[in-house]
């Protein structure tokens, strides 16, 4: 009995001191981040908070019980959103109207005053903030806790997006004890969410190489990371955030703009550190000026100052006309433009294969840098300003980052100027250039073209397609760069010899990539089809190919006119395809593929025998059985399995948690199946073939 107690109370002992454990880590953590995104002076490396919120994870892992809503650890959710909700804002978020220009404040001021009935020679104290130039947002904290995040919206109603704001580390999930203030009840924190100018090209960067439309300016960048439908993609794109208002205050106690901001900084948030109190029109525009021709030293965007009057009595005194404050204005700046010439508009090929005029110009210095180059878009974008080589221009950053034309100056035209017109064959491989009709972009067909062959050949070896393991981007990247490789089949030419003085690959890692490489040499039709990045030809297109044509050279001689024929195949794709057969570049890869012996293998086949031969399955959400061996099952009884729902499909098969798949198969009327469902289906039609 004794021993039992002590057993027990031994238990309970390693339990506090779990949570104890627990405890200090978090405070620990949240402490790191206070420092670090409230105060701008953080106390350790990254290295050392990334090392701690691992101890922290691991912890949890080990006692789940014990988490708590405010941990670090609980920023990013597990299970993408379908839609965003609406949020009701306790207190309208207001907009401001704008001043442009020193005469436009001065009739602020004056109005100011006349609403306060002070004389023309009164002191106003206003507060002067840099206008962050990102997307607005208001937090809503319940005794203490972050409980909703939404967006301005309307100013009255607002998008929820609670779990996206979760995700970025300068957000605090519980506020700091602030001395002096009752944090409980309701207090909304009102601020700008915006990305940095390098994270804004990291993005757009990643975005280019996934052949997606890249962002035009860091504030529609930070917009669209907070609307995504999964908390994990807004984590990665490190937002930031400044705050600066308050909404509902609750027990709040401020009296003026300044003491409301350092109140929010000792919260925990980030509080933009360029403000002034002026006491003065002249001390303002003074601000404005100053940061007008300083913001480029900034490693993100404004685009003017907010100016406030100080006192909240004041402020409320003012009131608000429309839904714009009396007692705030927006001191907005205008693009900076400068004029310089076209010396020569070159095309550029990008890694998948997009083809880009840019404007080489006389240097200038613009907004904080010389700028000698424009990208100019597309062809109907230079049709539509009449753009052409020798003309004087005038030039601006878009969003103060991104170079652009924004007019010709066509009454300095000498006769001289030339029209530009796109390439038919890509400059840098001689491939035929591709424009489908109802697209802006042109595209080289070439898949050796040395532009887009470290992007062509990632895409040859990733899951999707041959699935060859052990060969990422980096050891793409130094197999291109070292002339190893020009092409796909030439991955199958390589030697353990050759891999093997690389860097980072020892004689063992070398062995194991070539052995990669000869078990992936006979791939499904399937997955040679789609690693051949062949414009529109996803999973399932591929698939609808390979059950069409069986093999590679009856599809390579198909004519655009039997590909249109194909359930499933549009014109778009249909042309697509067909230029892609006829290049010389794709001939010459094909016979090299052969001689290097790689053979495809055809399912279709198995797929017209067997007892669900014709049948199609999707499946969706969490299985109690790996996807991939739930696919083998239906393969092996002659089905596909597809990764995409359309009214061909036969069933969806829906397991725990399933995503966008089972609303669509809802839609087109597809039949949706549980597992336990799925799987007496299996049991049914193998009885039956026994």
């Amino acid at each position: 009995m004794m021993s039992d107690q002590k057993l027990l109370w031994d238990s309970i002992a390693q339990e506090n001191n779990f949570a104890a454990q627990l405890r200090q880590l978090r405070e620990e953590l949240t402490r790191h981040n206070y420092f670090y995104y409230a105060l701008d002076q953080p106390k350790i490396s990254d290295a050392e908070y990334d090392r701690l919120l691992r101890e922290l994870e691991k912890l949890e892992q080990l006692h789940p019980e014990l988490i708590t809503p405010e941990s670090p650890t609980q920023r990013v959710g597990t299970q993408p959103a379908t839609d965003f909700g609406t949020v009701t804002h306790r207190i309208p978020m207001l907009s401001l109207g704008n001043a442009f220009g020193h005469q436009e404040f001065r009739e602020f001021e004056n109005r100011v005053k006349r609403g306060l009935n002070l004389s023309p020679d009164s002191v106003v104290e206003y507060v002067c903030e840099l206008k962050i130039d990102g997307l607005a947002v208001s937090l809503t904290y319940e005794d203490g806790m972050l409980r909703t995040a939404a967006t301005r919206g309307n100013g009255v109603e607002g998008e929820d997006i609670t779990q996206n704001v979760r995700t970025i580390r300068a957000v605090p999930l519980r506020l700091q004890p602030v001395e002096g203030q009752d944090l409980s009840g309701i207090i909304e924190i009102r601020g700008e969410i915006f990305l940095s100018r390098e994270e804004f090209d990291r993005i757009n960067n990643e975005r280019e190489e996934r052949d997606e439309s890249t962002f035009a300016n860091p504030r529609n960048a930070a917009a669209g990371s907070v609307r995504q439908l999964d908390p994990h993609v807004t984590a990665s794109r490190h937002l930031r955030i400044f705050c600066y208002a308050l909404g509902e205050m609750s027990h709040v106690r401020v009296a003026t703009q300044r003491e409301l901001l350092d109140f929010l900084n000792a919260a925990g948030f980030p509080v933009n550190p360029n403000v002034i109190i002026a006491y003065s029109a002249d001390e303002v525009l003074g601000f404005c000026d100053a940061w007008e021709h300083d913001r480029h030293t900034l490693t993100y965007d404004i685009d003017g100052v907010v100016i406030k009057v100080n006192h909240l009595d004041r402020q409320r005194e003012l009131g608000t006309v429309s839904r714009s404050p009396r007692w705030a204005i927006a001191y907005k700046y205008a693009p900076e433009q400068a004029e310089t010439v076209i010396t020569n508009i070159i095309v550029q090929v990008g890694r998948t294969g997009a083809l880009t005029p840019v404007a080489i110009m006389e240097p200038i210095l613009l907004a904080g840098s010389v700028v000698s180059r424009a990208t100019l878009h597309n062809e109907d974008e230079i049709r539509r300003k009449d753009i052409r080589v020798g003309d004087h221009v005038i030039i601006q950053k878009a969003g103060e980052i991104i170079p652009e034309v924004v007019r010709t100056l066509s009454e300095k035209r000498v006769g001289s100027e030339r029209e530009f017109f796109m390439p038919d064959h890509c400059p840098v491989c001689a491939a035929l250039v591709t424009r489908p009709e109802g697209e802006a972009v042109a595209r080289c067909s070439g898949i050796a073209c040395p532009a887009q062959m470290k992007q062509c050949l990632r895409h040859f070896v990733s899951r999707g397609a041959l699935d060859i393991q052990g060969v990422g981007p980096a050891l793409i990247d130094q197999l291109v760069e070292g002339g190893l490789v020009h092409d796909p089949a030439d991955l199958f030419t390589l030697t353990a010899d050759r891999l093997a003085i690389l860097a980072r690959m020892g004689r063992k890692s070398a062995e194991n990539v070539v052995n990669a490489f000869y078990a992936s040499r006979t791939p499904t039709l399937t997955r040679l089809l789609f690693g051949f990045g062949i414009r529109y030809v996803g999973d399932t297109i591929a698939e609808i190919l390979a059950q069409h044509f069986r093999s590679i050279p009856r599809l390579a001689q198909a004519t655009e006119e039997e590909l249109r024929d194909i359930p499933g195949i549009g014109p778009q794709i249909a042309n697509s395809v067909a230029i892609f057969f006829r290049q010389e570049q794709t001939i010459a890869l094909l016979t090299k593929l052969e001689l290097v012996g790689v053979r495809p293998v055809n399912p279709t086949a198995q797929l017209e025998s067997g007892p669900l031969a014709g049948k199609s399955f999707v499946f969706t959400g969490t299985l109690s059985i790996p996807r991939d061996d739930a696919e083998a099952m239906v393969q092996a009884l002659g089905a596909k399995a597809s990764s995409s729902v359309s009214r061909v499909t036969d069933y969806v098969v829906v397991g725990e948690k399933p995503g966008a798949k089972a609303e669509k198969a809802r839609s087109l009327g597809v039949p949706l199946l549980a597992e336990d469902d799925f799987r007496a289906l299996l049991t049914t039609v193998m009885k039956k073939e026994t």
